[in-house]
């Protein structure tokens, strides 16, 4: 905890060395973090990646940022990691509590992320707005007890504000999901507006809409 106290409070270039130096994260030298506690066991972040202020992620095996991919200001990024002695879990074997991002992915403000299992978001997809909730864990009330599913969002998807999206989900990609959905099952249709409590298919979206074939991140 000493060593993260000072590291926090460093200026970034010189909290970049002793990132990677004293905790063995690999940070491009172009890639960039904010005045974030960013702490989980393994971080990667590539070419251009960046977190901005205010960000919180730790109980984490990993977060994997892809190249120019960004998380925004004062998100909440948690898990439960796999290397602990809790009874949690002990079922899941294969379980990794990871953040993965593609390349120009990008996480907006204000978001609550629970990785207790993976969640991946793909290549240019955009988790928009404010206050949605990805819940990769539950209770099994059958069992009684923990259990968590991984959480898959696709390529050049888009989410809109104000969603749950619960474990064991997938937003096809080339989709959207409609603003305060809850996302609570695996849809394999690319191409297609999801919305509603719970989610359903909704309509096709046009294959000229600009967004799904844009070669930036950034939407102006």
């Amino acid at each position: 905890m000493f060593l993260k106290l000072i590291t926090f409070f460093l200026p970034w270039p010189l909290r970049r060395r002793a990132l990677v130096n004293w905790f063995g994260f690999k940070i491009h030298p172009t890639a960039r973090i904010g005045m974030s506690w960013i702490f989980p066991k393994i971080l990667i972040m590539e070419e251009g990646a960046r977190i901005d202020h205010f960000t919180v992620a730790i109980k984490l095996d990993k977060i994997e940022m892809a190249s120019n991919s960004i998380i925004g200001r004062s998100n909440w990024i948690t898990g439960f990691p796999t290397d602990t002695s809790s009874r949690h879990f002990k079922h899941q074997a294969e379980r990794r509590a990871e953040l993965c991002m593609g390349t120009s992915a990008s996480i907006t403000k204000n978001h609550h992320l629970d990785c207790t299992n993976t969640l991946y978001i793909g290549r240019f997809a955009t988790i928009a707005g404010y206050y949605s909730q990805f819940l990769t864990h539950s209770i099994d009330v059958m069992e009684n007890r923990q259990d968590s599913k991984p959480i898959f969002i696709g390529d050049y998807t888009f989410v809109g504000t104000n969603v749950v999206v619960l474990g064991g989900s997938k937003l096809p990609s080339g989709s959207v999901l409609g603003a305060k959905s809850l996302l609570n099952k695996e849809f394999l249709d690319e191409g297609v507006l999801y919305g509603g409590v719970p989610a359903k298919p909704l309509s096709k979206i046009p294959e000229t809409a600009k967004y799904f074939s844009r070669t930036e991140g950034f939407v102006i």
